[in-house]
C-alpha cells in the first residue's frame, strides 16, 4: 500500500452513514484513500494533489439554509470528481441545477437503466442495464445545469446518474458503495482506475515494506512496548514492530479479568510459539473489577476500563529499561467512532480505550502503523506478513472485553455466566463450519429476567442474547442467517449448562441502526 502524493483519492464527508464504505471501496482497488471534512478548503485539497475526489452522501437537503455546500472551485482543480447522492445534488445545485423534493421518495432497491450516453461512459463500462442499485433520498435533481447529460434513470428518478465533461464531474443518485448495489463495486473501480488513472500501487507488500522501514528509522536503537490483546490489530502491529527491531520489542498483555474462556492461556501459548519477542502478562483482574463495582452505565464502564488499562499498562511498561515508544493497534474506525479528526461529520459513537484516553503526560511516543487502515486492510497486511490463519481471521473482540457484553453491573458471577455462554456460541459456530462465514459471533448477558420452568419448578432467571453478524467492513453489518438446528443447539446448551439462565434470544438487528456490540 505504497502512498505517493499523486496516488490518493479524497472523500469529502457530508455526513453519510456510508462514508467509510466509500473509502474502503477505493482502497479495495489498491488505491490509497482518506476521508476529509466537507468544508476543507480548495487550497488544502489542491495541496494534497489527489488523483480523484468523491463527494459523499449526507442527511441534509441542499435547500436547507444550513446545508453544507460544494465549492465550485473544486471543479477547476483538473481532477475527476464523483458525487454520490447528496454529493451529486449539492454539485448540481452549485452549478445551477434545480433540486426539489421528489413526488415519490426512493429508499431501498431500485432498477437503474443506462441511457445511450451512459452506455458509452467510462463510469459504467461493463455495467448491466438495468442493474439493481441502492437508493436513499427524498430530493432529486429536477433540471440539469448547462453542459450536463443524463447517464441513467430509475422508474422514479429520471436523473439517477449524470455527467458534465467540462467540470470533469460524474454524479450518481444511488449508493454504489453498499453491497446492495449489485455492480456498485465495478462503478467505483471504473472511477478509480479508468477515470482517475490510478496505478493501483497501494498493495499490502508495499505497505509492509514502508511500515517496517518507517518504524526502524523512527525507533533507532531504542526499545518499544506494545499493548497486545490477541486480536488481529495488535497482532499485526506486534509483527510489524518485531520485523523492524526484533528482540527490542516487549509486548504487554493486560489480564483485566474480562477475557473469554481460556483466553490468557491461549494467548500466551500462541504468541510464544509463533513470535520472537518478550511477552509480559499483567494480572489485574481484582483491580479492574473493584473499579467497576456498582457501575452499570456503558460509557462510564468504558472510561473506567480505559483509565485502569492505561494505569496498569504504564506501570508494567516503566519496568522495561530503555523503553521510549508505545505501539498499539489503533485502526481507522477506532479514530472515527471516537470522534477523531478524520471526517468532518464524525460523531462519538462509543469510546475506544486506545484512542483519546491516553494521559497528557504520557511518557512514551506513540507508534500506530495501522491508524489509517480498515479491518479488511489489516487482515490483508496480516496475510502478507505470513501470520497464522487463526490470528488473521479471528473474530474481533472489544478492548473492554466482556464488560460491554455484560449489560448492567459487571460482577464475577455474571462474568462467569457470560463467559460460559460465549464459549458455547463460538464452539457451535466452529463445529458447524460457520466461523469464517460469520464476522462476529458472541453472547450478551442481559439484565432482563423472565419466568421459566425447570424440573417442574418455577425459575426467574436471566436472558442471554446471541449476536452473529456478517460484514465485509464492520461499518455496516447484517445479522447472520444461521441454520435453525445450530441455533437450537446453542440455545439448549446455554440453558442447560449455564447456571442462572433460562432464556436465549437471537439478535436480528442490522448495523445501522444498531451497532454490532450492545454497549
Amino acid at each position: 500500500m505504497k502512498r505517493t502524493e499523486r496516488e490518493i483519492v479524497l472523500v469529502l464527508d457530508f455526513g453519510s452513514q456510508y462514508v467509510q464504505l466509500l473509502a474502503q471501496r477505493v482502497r479495495e482497488n489498491q488505491t490509497y484513500c482518506e476521508i476529509v471534512p466537507c468544508d476543507i478548503s480548495v487550497e488544502e485539497l489542491a495541496s494534497r494533489a489527489p488523483i480523484g475526489i468523491i463527494l459523499s452522501g449526507g442527511p441534509s437537503s441542499v435547500n436547507d439554509s444550513d446545508a453544507p455546500k460544494v465549492d465550485p472551485r473544486i471543479f477547476k482543480l483538473g481532477v475527476p470528481v464523483l458525487g454520490v447522492c447528496y454529493g451529486m445534488q449539492a454539485t448540481c445545485a452549485a452549478l445551477g441545477a434545480t433540486v426539489e423534493r421528489a413526488e415519490r421518495r426512493e429508499y431501498g432497491p431500485a432498477e437503474s437503466t443506462l441511457t445511450s450516453e451512459g452506455k458509452e461512459c467510462a463510469l459504467f463500462a461493463g455495467i448491466g442495464s438495468p442493474t439493481r442499485v441502492w437508493a436513499s433520498h427524498g430530493d432529486q435533481v429536477a433540471a440539469l445545469p448547462p453542459g450536463f447529460v443524463v447517464l441513467a434513470s430509475t422508474p422514479t428518478c429520471p436523473n439517477a446518474a449524470v455527467q458534465c465533461s467540462e467540470a470533469n464531474f460524474y454524479g450518481v443518485q444511488f449508493h454504489p458503495e453498499v453491497v446492495h448495489s449489485v455492480e456498485g463495486g465495478k462503478i467505483i473501480a471504473n472511477f478509480v482506475g479508468s477515470i482517475c488513472g490510478s496505478s493501483r500501487s497501494w498493495t499490502p507488500k508495499n505497505f509492509v515494506e514502508t511500515a517496517i522501514a518507517s518504524i526502524r528509522a523512527r525507533v533507532g536503537e531504542d526499545r518499544v512496548v506494545c499493548g497486545l490483546s490477541g486480536g488481529v490489530d495488535s497482532t499485526v502491529v506486534a509483527a510489524l514492530v518485531s520485523r523492524a527491531i526484533g528482540s527490542r520489542l516487549t509486548c504487554i498483555f493486560v489480564d483485566n479479568g474480562m477475557m473469554r474462556k481460556n483466553e490468557i492461556e491461549d494467548v500466551e501459548n500462541a504468541f510464544r510459539d509463533n513470535f520472537d519477542f518478550n511477552l509480559v502478562v499483567a494480572r489485574a483482574e481484582n483491580r479492574f473489577l473493584d473499579a467497576l463495582a456498582g457501575i452499570s452505565d456503558p460509557q462510564e464502564k468504558r472510561k473506567i476500563i480505559g483509565k485502569t488499562f492505561i494505569d496498569v499498562f504504564s506501570e508494567e511498561a516503566k519496568k522495561i529499561d530503555g523503553a521510549k515508544f508505545l505501539a498499539q493497534g489503533t485502526i481507522y474506525p477506532d479514530v472515527i467512532e471516537s470522534g477523531g479528526k478524520k471526517g468532518g461529520q464524525a460523531a462519538v459513537i462509543k469510546l475506544h480505550h486506545n484512542v483519546g484516553g491516553l494521559p497528557d503526560d504520557l511518557e512514551f511516543e506513540l507508534i500506530e502503523p495501522l491508524r489509517e487502515l480498515f479491518k479488511s486492510d489489516v487482515r490483508r497486511v496480516g496475510v502478507e506478513l505470513g501470520l497464522p490463519e487463526e490470528f488473521v481471521w479471528r473474530h474481533p473482540f472489544p478492548g473492554p472485553g466482556l464488560a460491554v457484553r455484560c449489560l448492567g453491573e459487571v460482577t464475577r458471577e455474571r462474568l462467569a455466566s457470560l463467559r460460559a455462554a460465549d464459549a458455547i456460541v463460538v464452539e457451535e459456530i466452529k463445529r458447524a463450519g460457520l466461523y469464517r462465514e460469520t464476522s462476529q459471533a458472541f453472547a450478551v448477558l442481559t439484565p432482563a429476567r423472565s419466568v421459566g420452568v425447570m424440573g417442574d419448578g418455577r425459575t426467574y432467571d436471566s436472558a442471554v442474547a446471541v449476536r452473529c453478524v456478517s460484514t465485509t467492513d464492520f461499518m455496516t453489518a447484517d445479522w447472520s442467517r444461521l441454520p435453525y438446528d445450530v441455533l437450537a443447539v446453542i440455545s439448549s446448551r446455554i440453558i442447560n449448562e449455564v447456571p442462572g439462565v433460562n432464556r436465549v434470544v437471537y439478535d436480528i438487528s442490522s448495523k445501522p441502526p444498531a451497532t454490532i456490540e450492545w454497549e
